[in-house]
């Protein structure tokens, strides 16, 4: 279920950069991880502990100094399912208090969905929550077992979820972001549960992303598609997510009197379909298509 591992050599000051990246049975989600020297931190944990295993043993194919800590940049599942495997390991999980207090409600509608609608699991099988162990507020510096510094900044406005955290390396200005950006790949639309129901927010996405430009990194790295220099990554899916929206609103507008077919669960899958082959030939290059027909759901709901 995995693919491969990315070990990149930074400067002799720092520590060394990994990433570990599932295929799409986990929605071709990338954890990165930091080794300085003598402590491991990892950043969001994969959709499922079978995955988080994994991760975990491409870790340990290069380095056997002790998992400290995970951090979690927003609440969506492929972000925290995992945190069980990582708390046994004695990792303490770090997340803000928003991100903290929206997971039971995103687990609880995931939950339903994947068990009860989609039938990928049973009551059983789904993974078992657990909450994150440190909040934050703001924003906070953590200090590592070598000295160096990884600073965590709780955006104002709301990314791919209601919430977002991005993380800088200090000593190499890698920001990790989750899925705040998906450079060169397709967005996960759906937008943050809150209260129950998918709340998405391009106006707010698009402003989190100037926010991302002000941080003083230099290199962004997405839980999917592909690294890139912070003003390209947010430029480019600034523009994205202004064509995503507009191509959206020009299909409902188009469809008439069927518009009224997208509030049909039984009808609306076929509409989903024809936006994703829309998207995906509006923009030939971006990979992962799929995660337009799992999210935009959610973008589509919001314009009735």
């Amino acid at each position: 279920m995995a693919t491969a591992l990315t070990l990149a050599a930074l400067p002799a000051t720092a520590g060394q950069l990994g990433v570990f990246q599932s295929d799409a049975n986990g929605f071709d989600t990338r954890t990165y991880w930091y080794d300085d020297g003598r402590e491991i931190t990892v950043f969001d944990t994969q959709f499922v502990p079978q995955l988080t295993d994994a991760m975990v043993a491409t870790i340990r194919k290069s380095s056997d100094r002790p998992i400290t800590r995970v951090v979690v940049t927003h609440p969506n599942p492929d972000k925290f399912n995992g945190l069980s495997v990582l708390h046994k390991l004695g990792a303490t999980s770090i997340a803000s208090k928003a991100t903290a207090d929206a997971m039971p409600g995103v687990d609880a509608y995931k939950r339903y969905f994947w068990v009860k609608i989609a039938k990928a699991f049973t009551d059983e099988t789904y993974p078992a929550f657990e909450a994150v162990k440190q909040t934050f507020s703001g924003k906070s510096t953590i200090t590592l077992a070598s000295g160096e510094t990884i600073t965590l900044f709780e955006l104002k406005n709301p990314g791919v979820s209601a919430t977002q955290t991005v993380a800088r390396i200090d000593a190499t200005g890698d920001l990790i972001v989750g899925d705040l950006v998906h450079h060169g790949a397709h967005a996960w639309l759906e937008g943050g549960i809150v209260e129950g129901k998918p709340r998405p927010d391009l106006k707010g996405w698009i402003a989190a992303l100037d926010e991302l430009k002000a941080l003083g990194g230099k290199t962004v790295r997405g839980g999917r598609g592909e690294d890139a220099p912070v003003e390209a990554a947010a430029a480019g899916q600034q523009a994205y997510l202004r064509a995503i929206d507009a191509l959206v609103t020009e299909y409902i507008a188009g469809l008439g009197a069927a518009k009224a077919e997208l509030a049909d669960p039984a009808k609306a899958g076929k509409h989903y379909t024809a936006i994703q082959e829309l998207a995906t030939a509006r923009f030939p290059d971006r990979k992962l298509g799929y995660l337009i027909g799992y999210g935009i759901y959610g973008l589509v709901n919001s314009k009735l």
